[in-house]
């Protein structure tokens, strides 16, 4: 596994919560919230990728 993508996702991570404390402290808490949630989204997609790559590993390990 690479250590880049856990920087990435922690990345991520540090500047949608940055950026969700500066919306909420402008009173715009339904933009902040939108952007936990497209955050959230991001780090899924990048999750699930990895795993497709884990499986094919598998697979290809067992000759499946």
């Amino acid at each position: 596994m690479n250590i880049d993508i856990i920087f990435r996702i922690a990345g991520i991570g540090i500047l949608i919560s940055v950026l969700s404390i500066v919306l909420k402290q402008a009173h715009k808490e339904e933009q902040a919230e939108m952007l936990t949630l497209a955050g959230v989204v991001v780090v899924l997609i990048i999750v699930v990728q990895l795993m497709s790559q884990l499986f094919t590993v598998v697979r290809s390990v067992f000759n499946l």
